[in-house]
């Protein structure tokens, strides 16, 4: 019978934490979507994405150049690899 008032006292403790936890989650979740929906935040959002974007663009035009064929027709090989062999022989 000693385990009852424990059991009793978890299952008190546990609602009452689970309703502590939904209602400080609705209040995170409020706070986010009034800054989420702030038309300045989006604004700051939309020229985030731009910028990335760009970083992305100017990303992979150094990379084909890097990457481009040379002036020969060949292609560049890897650091630490021979030109012409493709790795079967191993």
């Amino acid at each position: 019978m000693k385990m009852l008032p424990f059991l009793l006292g978890m299952g008190v403790g546990y609602v009452l934490g689970t309703r502590a936890g939904r209602e400080r989650y609705e209040q995170l979740s409020q706070a986010y979507r009034r800054v989420a929906d702030n038309p300045q935040v989006q604004a700051a959002a939309g020229v985030a994405r731009a910028k990335a974007g760009e970083a992305v663009q100017a990303g992979v035009a150094v990379a084909k150049d890097k990457v481009a064929p040379t002036s020969s027709g060949h292609q560049p090989t890897a650091p630490g690899r021979a030109a012409g062999t493709n790795g079967a022989g191993r």
